[in-house]
């Protein structure tokens, strides 16, 4: 299905007019509870013709800029091979000087991303908004699994980790502790907002967990978990995100879509939108 995001115009969704480059990579080969992350980025496309193409927040019709929805098969043969092939699709749109959004998916589709970034901005950091850690070294006997992917992001860049819930014993020695920022302690901490963009670097890539929110919110991922961020705290660290470094590329995934329930669909093409309207504010 050749959807593309805000099911705009030519005038304002042709590559060759368009800024930005939203890459749809429905891979779900390595996820262990809920499956369905595959159906994510379609339903992020077909949610995203119901928002407004103005931006309340960020005063903007980020749109004009142009958002290229690119379609292409990707290898899913290996989750390496998904991984080069990510790689190599984000590193052809960089090239072009295009700035490259992910939609997942589920979080491995990340990494070759990253990867990507990290030859291109020197210094980048990465930050994380997720329950879970995912520093796992292998799992499931790939170290490309979605357990893994901050554990690779880990050898590109400088990790920052908010709203972390869920840890296991073997990822504790990969944990950077000034990096870590877990939902139970930010609650109690009126400057953690501030003290998460303080271990940032200049230039900054932006990988969104969807079940790094609260399931309330979100409940549509294939691994809720109580206790996440809200909406509105989301939004509070985004605004000081862009007003104080330069993010150079972002990712959405981990959207399971519900049939009974689109609340969630249309939360990720705002959330989408809300990323590329900061972009386009924050020039």
């Amino acid at each position: 299905m050749m959807t593309t995001f805000l099911d705009m115009e030519p005038e304002y969704s042709e590559l060759d007019h368009s800024k930005y480059v939203l890459l749809p990579v429905p891979y779900d080969k390595t996820s262990t509870f809920q499956k369905g992350a595959d159906k994510g980025p379609q339903a992020i496309l077909d949610a995203s013709d119901s928002i407004e193409l103005y931006d309340v927040v960020t005063d903007n019709e980020a749109y004009t800029a142009g958002i290229y929805t690119d379609h292409v098969e990707y290898c899913f043969e290996t989750p390496e091979k998904m991984v080069q092939s990510v790689y190599d699709r984000v590193k052809h749109f960089l090239n072009m000087k295009k700035v490259v959004g992910v939609l997942g998916g589920e979080h491995s589709v990340s990494v070759g991303a990253i990867k990507a970034f990290s030859e291109k901005y020197h210094q980048l950091s990465v930050l994380q908004i997720d329950a879970h850690a995912d520093l796992r070294d292998e799992y499931h006997d790939s170290p490309y699994n979605h357990a893994c992917v901050m554990r690779r992001a880990q050898e590109f860049a400088n990790v920052v980790q908010v709203g972390i819930r869920s840890v296991c014993s073997e990822e504790r020695d990969a944990i950077v502790p000034e990096n870590m920022f877990y939902a139970h302690q930010i609650r109690k901490n009126p400057n953690w907002i501030d003290e998460v963009v303080n271990r940032l670097s200049d230039y900054v890539y932006l990988t969104i967990d969807l079940d790094g929110l609260d399931a309330s919110v979100v409940p549509a991922t294939g691994t809720p978990l109580p206790g996440g961020l809200s909406w509105y705290e989301l939004n509070d660290l985004l605004e000081k995100l862009f007003t104080h470094k330069k993010v150079v590329g972002f990712d959405v995934v981990e959207l399971c879509p519900h049939d009974q329930d689109k609340s969630s669909d249309v939360l990720a093409a705002v959330l989408v939108y809300r990323i590329i309207s900061w972009l386009e504010k924050i020039k």
